[in-house]
């Protein structure tokens, strides 16, 4: 779990362990930032997971996270990538149409956010970890997800693709022959949210050299926009394994029709989108899933004005 979200992290970790068969068989790596890390200690410090462990890291202490070692650090870095980002009137500002507003959102500048392609860097002594993003509710034990057989693939999802769309297409630039030759445009994507990661396999398969490869060709932005999703499409090729549908169902953040029995089912829920359940303008049906692991007369919560 990387987080700068206190709530959200708060949320993700209670959810997990009260709907645990053996909570005290979890153990939780949380990783924020330098600007959260104290607030995120203390929190969990003063409202510890049941009989369950967490761990916290400060993704600062990370010294092998460098512009030298991580492309994308580099980039985010570059003057470049700041005109793209934030200069008015620049001929390709993300300022410049609001079809690209999505792109404004601060996380994808976020190396919090970049992380997830490092997991065995930032976890060498593991082989295998469940990978949780911050805007997910657990909602039953995830333990059987530990027992699934990958069939030599590093990285287990459910895939999003319907009859035509959440292809690969969407998300990469075919018109690119780097793509085009290597890819196809018919390829099912998956989502990032609720991932297991085999990091033996990843290891062996030099996975982090794979999205390394592909970041550094798309410097100038050629080969896909902005975010973490096409990159992992590109470095998890033909190296996912499709998980049942009922283990993640997204779409809470942005879809008001999503089926009540497939929330009702599912092990996890996922707010992707820009409605996420701790805002006000959180889609107010989904928004019980959420709060229901919320203790709003905790007396921090109160003092900070945060009410249901």
């Amino acid at each position: 779990l990387f987080s700068d979200n206190v709530m959200a992290a708060a949320v993700v970790v209670n959810s997990t362990v009260l709907n645990a068969k053996e909570p005290e068989k979890h153990v939780f790596h949380l990783v924020t930032d330098n600007l959260n890390y104290a607030s995120m200690k203390m929190w969990f410090l003063a409202n510890p997971p049941g009989n369950a462990t967490i761990q916290i890291q400060n993704l600062e202490d990370f010294k092998w996270l460098n512009s030298s070692y991580c492309p994308v650090l580099q980039q985010l870095e570059s003057s470049s990538l700041k005109d793209y980002y934030f200069r008015p009137n620049h001929p390709t500002t993300l300022a410049s149409g609001s079809s690209n507003l999505k792109y404004r959102n601060p996380k994808y500048l976020s190396m919090l956010n970049h992380l997830r392609f490092y997991l065995p860097e930032v976890y060498p002594k593991l082989h295998k970890v469940l990978f949780l993003d911050d805007d997910v509710v657990v909602q039953k034990d995830l333990t059987a997800l530990w027992s699934i057989n990958l069939h030599g693939k590093v990285n287990g999802a459910v895939e999003t693709c319907g009859q035509s769309f959440h292809r690969f297409d969407k998300y990469l630039n075919f018109s690119n022959p780097m793509i085009s030759r290597n890819f196809d445009p018919n390829a099912c994507g998956w989502a990032y949210g609720m991932n297991i990661f085999d990091l033996r396999s990843w290891k062996q398969q030099d996975i982090t050299g794979i999205y390394h490869k592909w970041q550094k060709m798309n410097k100038d932005r050629v080969l896909w926009k902005l975010g973490t999703l096409p990159p992992g499409l590109i470095t998890f090729y033909n190296l996912t394994y499709p998980l049942q549908k009922y283990w993640h169902v997204l779409g809470l953040g942005y879809n008001p029709a999503v089926n009540r029995d497939d929330i009702k089912n599912a092990a996890v829920i996922h707010y992707n989108g820009n409605l996420k359940p701790w805002l006000e303008l959180a889609m107010i049906k989904y928004k019980p899933y959420w709060t229901k692991y919320v203790n709003y007369n905790h007396r921090f919560l109160q003092q900070c004005n945060v009410n249901q």
